[in-house]
């Protein structure tokens, strides 16, 4: 009974470190004017993003983070209303009484209290200065109907001091997109066929020139691809991270 009752609580200590250690993500920090900005790699298109003793999220998605052992968000941006972007349990658990949500129009019904920004508004969040970037399809889609239609979905504009980094949502290679100035840091997807190709992502990256790009969302694409296509931009610096 002894022997069997250690054998229990060794696979019980075992079976919890294996969580913990699913719990801790890489992460890299951003030197800005106003501090340091930490960046966790969650997964897919999900985000943390620690900044001032704020921590805000981005996207919260359960299947890929126990949000109980994460810190609850001081702000939470939702870019739209698909099942792996808008989770109304990760919401939950990581909304605190004081916490500020934003989402995009077709969302704010799974979002008591959210903050509705609409494509190309700009507002001040939790200290923060949030721009509402269009997010939608050119090319793909199923039967004629894009799969983001445009005018739906929100990319963002966070700035972090003086750093302005930019969390792209589900989109494709869009004008707004390439309009984008003094793009610090940028996230942008690559998940086929719902967002972009390595092409386009390269596309887009030449015209507005973000310093930091990292590939994000982007499910079987080889992000290996994106690097080679920019391999001539030497003023973009392209990082790959855990973001399937």
């Amino acid at each position: 009974m002894t022997r069997l009752c250690l054998m229990i609580g060794i696979l019980l200590m075992v079976g919890a470190g294996a969580v913990q250690a699913a719990e801790k993500f890489e992460a890299d920090v951003i030197k800005t004017g106003a501090g340091d900005l930490e960046i966790t790699f969650i997964g897919h298109g999900t985000l943390m993003f620690t900044f001032g003793g704020r921590v805000i999220h981005v996207d919260p998605f359960t299947q890929y983070a126990d949000y109980r052992k994460l810190p609850q968000a001081d702000l939470i941006l939702i870019t739209h209303e698909h099942g792996d972007h808008l989770d109304p349990k990760a919401v939950e658990l990581l909304r605190k009484p004081d916490t500020r949500i934003v989402v995009n129009q077709a969302g704010a019904g799974q979002v008591p209290g959210g903050l509705v920004m609409q494509n190309g508004e700009v507002k001040t969040v939790a200290g923060l200065t949030i721009e509402a970037v269009p997010a939608y399809n050119l090319v793909h889609g199923r039967s004629g109907e894009p799969f983001h239609p445009r005018g739906r979905g929100n990319g963002y504009v966070i700035t972090f001091g003086d750093k302005r980094v930019y969390v792209a949502g589900d989109t494709e290679n869009t004008p707004e997109m390439k309009a984008l100035k003094n793009i610090d840091i940028a996230f942008l997807p690559m998940n086929l066929p719902y967002t972009m190709t390595p092409e386009m992502v390269a596309d887009a990256a030449r015209a507005f020139k973000p310093k930091i790009l990292y590939p994000y969302h982007y499910g079987k694409t080889d992000p290996g691809k994106l690097v080679q296509l920019l391999q001539g931009t030497p003023e973009i610096e392209v990082r790959i991270r855990p973001l399937e």
